[in-house]
């Protein structure tokens, strides 16, 4: 097996990848029955609100904010900007607080 290409993405677009796999295979297995039961759980946005949430994070423009740590933002939905802080320490990058809060305030509007 060759990997073709390597992108990110959330948990939005992976229930979307899966739902596409059970159309297309009559019988998925044990590790994709288990992650969609996982994410059945966990995810709590559309696909269309998804887009729109990565769409607005974009156009924040935040310096180092790259789409990897959109898509973990999108996943997690930090709704303060200290929790914005914590999703983003697992990355080499630094956000300043008044960034870490503007990210809270445009992901808050999305989080039901």
């Amino acid at each position: 097996m060759e990997i073709v290409k390597e992108t990110s993405m959330n948990m939005v677009e992976l229930q979307a990848e899966i739902s596409k796999i059970k159309k297309r295979d009559e019988e998925i297995n044990f590790r994709v029955g288990k992650i969609e039961e996982y994410l059945n759980t966990h995810v709590h946005l559309k696909p269309s609100e998804a887009k729109e949430l990565a769409k607005e994070l974009e156009a924040l423009n935040v310096p180092r904010l790259k789409e990897l740590h959109m898509h973990k933002l999108i996943d997690i939905l930090p709704i303060t900007g200290d929790d914005v802080k914590v999703v983003l320490e697992g990355y080499p990058i630094t956000i300043t607080k008044s960034n870490c809060d503007l990210i809270a305030k445009t992901v808050k509007k999305f989080k039901k």
